[in-house]
C-alpha cells in the first residue's frame, strides 16, 4: 500500500493540469487534481450570457464564487495594481480554466523565439529548442483539435513535420479580401490554427459560426480545458472541486515537497500528500501559492531561491484600430477571428523593438453602431439603414507585441488584502518598457497603411495599450537555478518532485497565444513524469 494518498497531485484543472492528468491517468498512473473554483455547465454559460446586459465584457457569464473569485476588471478589486501600467487580467477559476473562453487560436512559437537572446541580444534563450517541442506541437494539435491552413499553401514561419489533423476552416468574404488585397501589396496574411474543429473531431460538431467564440461556444467546437479534465476523471483520476490551495509543504530539509494544504468554501482545510506534484494554476495563482508557502526553512517560499518566483510577468501589451472600410464586407459571420498578419513575427528589427502579430477581428459592431447613431437623433427607417450601413463596413485590427522579460513586473501576495476565505489577493506590479513603445509606434503606421489599402473612412485609433490574458514569465524557465526558478523538463531548481505547468515558464512572450505552447509542454512534461513516476515504484 502507497505511504502517499496519490502519486501526482496536480493543482489546476485548466488546459495544462489537465493534458497532463490525462497523461498519467491513461497509463493507470494514480492523480488528484485540485480546482479552485467549481464544475461549469456550458448550458448555464450560453444562458448567463444570453440574459447579460453587458457589452465586450467577456467575464460576464462566469460570475466567480466567493471562495474563488475571478478576477473581472471594472468589478472587483480581487487583482491590487500597484505598477505604474495596469494589468487587467481576467481568468476563470473552474474546471476547465480560461480557454472556456478564448478565440482558440492555436499557434506554435517561431524557432527564433526559443533563441532571442542569441539571435538578436535581447531577453532571454530558452533552454530548449523549437526543434524539442515541435513533435509535442504535434500532439498538442492533435489533442485540442487544430484546424489550419495546408503547409505546401501557407507559411506561418514554424517548421511542420505534418500537415494540421483538420483543414482550416473556410473563410468569410471579408477575410478574403483582408487575405487578397494585404498580400498584393507587402503584407504576409495567413489563416489562423485554432482549436475549433472544421469537421467533426474528438466526438464534437464543426463551427456552425455562432459568432461568440468569446465568451462561450454554444456548441463545443471550440476546445475548452473542461474536455481533458474530464477525460482524465474518465481514465480514473480524482478531480476535487472547490479546493483552494493555499500551502506546499515540503520536508523539514526544504528540499522535497511533502503535501499541500486547501481550504473549502467553508473555510475547512484539508491536504494531500503525494509522490510528484505539479502547480498548472495560470501565471498569477501559481506563483501566489508558492510565494505564501513560506517555512523557516524557506522563507522566500517554495522553488525561489533564486528570487524570481513571481518576477518577469510578460504579457502581450496590445494596440487597435477600427475603421469603416472602402465597401461593406459584412462582419461577423463564422468565427470572431480567422486571419493574421505575420510578416512583423521576426527579423532584424528585434535588436531595437518588439516583434508583433496583428489580427482582423471578425465580429459585427452593432452594439457600438448602434449607440453612437442614437447620439445623432435618428429614428425609424432612417435610424435602421445607417446602422446596417455602418455595421456592414466597421472592422477592427489589433496587435500582440511581443514583451521582454523583466524581474519588476511582478506578482506579490498582497500582506493586507484577502479574499472571502483569508487567502492574500495578488498584487500586480507591471510596466511597459521602451522596446514595446518603439513597435507601437511601427503598429500604428502600419495599421495606416492597411487602412488605406482598404479605403477606410473614419479611422480611430486606440494607442492605449490593452492586456491580453496571456499569463507568461513568473516562473520562468533556464538553465541557470540563480536567474530561473524551472529547468528545461518544467521541474523547479529547488524541488525534484515538484513541476510547472503554465505559461508562467515561458521564457519569452513572442508574439502569438501560449495556449498551444502550454499544451505541447504539458504533455512533454507528461511523459517526463511517467518515467519518473515509474522508475519510483
Amino acid at each position: 500500500m502507497s505511504d502517499f494518498d496519490t502519486q501526482v497531485l496536480v493543482v489546476g484543472s485548466g488546459v495544462a493540469g489537465g493534458l497532463v492528468a490525462h497523461r498519467l491517468a491513461t497509463a493507470h498512473i494514480p492523480v488528484t487534481i485540485l480546482e479552485a473554483g467549481p464544475r461549469l455547465d456550458r448550458a448555464q454559460i450560453v444562458e448567463n450570457f444570453r440574459k447579460g446586459s453587458a457589452k465586450n465584457n467577456f467575464m460576464m457569464p462566469y460570475p466567480g464564487t466567493p471562495h474563488a473569485p475571478n478576477p473581472i476588471p471594472g468589478e472587483n478589486n480581487y487583482i491590487i495594481q500597484k505598477g505604474a501600467y495596469p494589468y487587467d487580467a481576467q481568468y476563470i477559476r473552474g474546471v476547465g480554466g480560461t480557454t472556456w473562453h478564448w478565440a482558440a487560436a492555436a499557434w506554435r512559437l517561431l524557432p527564433n523565439d526559443f533563441r532571442l537572446r542569441s539571435t538578436y541580444g535581447v531577453g532571454r534563450d530558452w533552454p530548449i529548442s523549437y526543434d524539442d517541442v515541435e513533435p509535442f506541437y504535434y500532439r498538442a494539435e492533435e489533442a485540442l483539435g487544430v484546424s489550419g491552413p495546408d503547409p505546401k499553401a501557407q507559411d506561418l514561419g514554424s517548421p511542420r513535420s505534418k500537415p494540421y489533423p483538420m483543414p482550416a476552416l473556410p473563410l468569410d468574404y471579408m477575410d478574403q479580401e483582408f487575405l487578397r488585397v494585404l498580400n498584393a501589396n507587402g503584407f504576409h496574411v495567413v489563416n489562423e490554427p485554432v482549436a475549433r474543429n472544421s469537421v467533426i473531431y474528438d466526438n464534437r460538431p464543426p463551427c456552425c459560426g455562432n459568432n461568440n467564440c468569446m465568451p462561450i461556444c454554444p456548441i463545443g467546437a471550440q476546445y475548452s480545458g473542461n474536455v481533458h479534465a474530464e477525460k482524465a476523471e474518465a481514465a480514473g483520476a480524482k478531480l476535487i472541486e472547490n479546493a483552494v490551495a493555499y500551502h506546499i509543504e515540503t520536508d523539514k530539509d526544504g528540499k522535497s515537497v511533502t503535501a499541500v494544504r486547501y481550504k473549502r468554501p467553508d473555510g475547512s482545510e484539508q491536504r494531500v500528500t503525494a509522490r510528484f506534484f505539479v502547480l498548472a494554476a495560470n501565471g498569477i495563482e501559481t506563483p501566489k501559492l508558492m510565494l505564501m508557502s513560506t517555512s523557516d526553512t524557506l522563507s522566500r517560499g517554495v522553488g525561489n531561491s533564486s528570487d524570481m518566483v513571481g518576477r518577469n510577468l510578460m504579457d502581450h501589451p496590445g494596440t487597435g484600430v477600427t475603421f469603416l472600410w472602402g465597401k461593406p464586407v459584412f462582419p461577423g459571420r463564422g468565427p470572431q477571428e480567422m486571419t493574421s498578419v505575420v510578416n512583423l513575427r521576426d527579423g532584424t528589427f528585434r535588436r531595437d523593438y518588439a516583434a508583433k502579430k496583428l489580427h482582423l477581428g471578425n465580429t459585427a459592431a452593432l452594439f457600438v453602431a448602434t449607440e453612437s447613431l442614437l447620439k445623432e437623433h435618428l429614428m425609424g427607417r432612417d435610424l435602421d439603414e445607417r446602422i446596417r450601413q455602418q455595421v456592414a463596413r466597421e472592422v477592427s485590427i489589433n496587435s500582440f507585441h511581443e514583451q521582454l522579460p523583466d524581474p519588476n513586473n511582478r506578482i506579490v501576495p498582497s500582506p493586507n488584502e484577502r479574499d472571502a476565505i483569508g487567502i492574500p489577493r495578488p498584487e500586480i506590479y507591471y510596466s511597459i518598457e521602451d522596446y514595446v513603445r518603439v513597435s507601437a509606434q511601427h503598429t500604428h503606421e502600419a495599421y495606416d497603411k492597411i487602412a488605406n489599402l482598404l479605403g477606410a473612412t473614419e479611422i480611430r485609433h486606440n494607442d492605449q495599450f490593452a492586456g491580453n490574458n496571456h499569463l507568461m514569465g513568473t516562473t520562468i524557465m533556464g538553465s541557470n537555478p540563480k536567474d530561473s526558478v524551472v529547468d528545461a523538463d518544467c521541474r523547479t531548481h529547488d524541488h525534484p518532485n515538484l513541476f510547472i505547468a503554465s505559461s508562467s515558464v515561458f521564457s519569452t512572450s513572442a508574439t502569438v497565444n501560449s495556449t498551444l505552447t502550454i499544451s505541447a509542454l504539458a504533455i512533454r512534461l507528461g511523459d517526463h513524469l511517467l518515467t519518473q513516476v515509474r522508475s519510483k515504484t
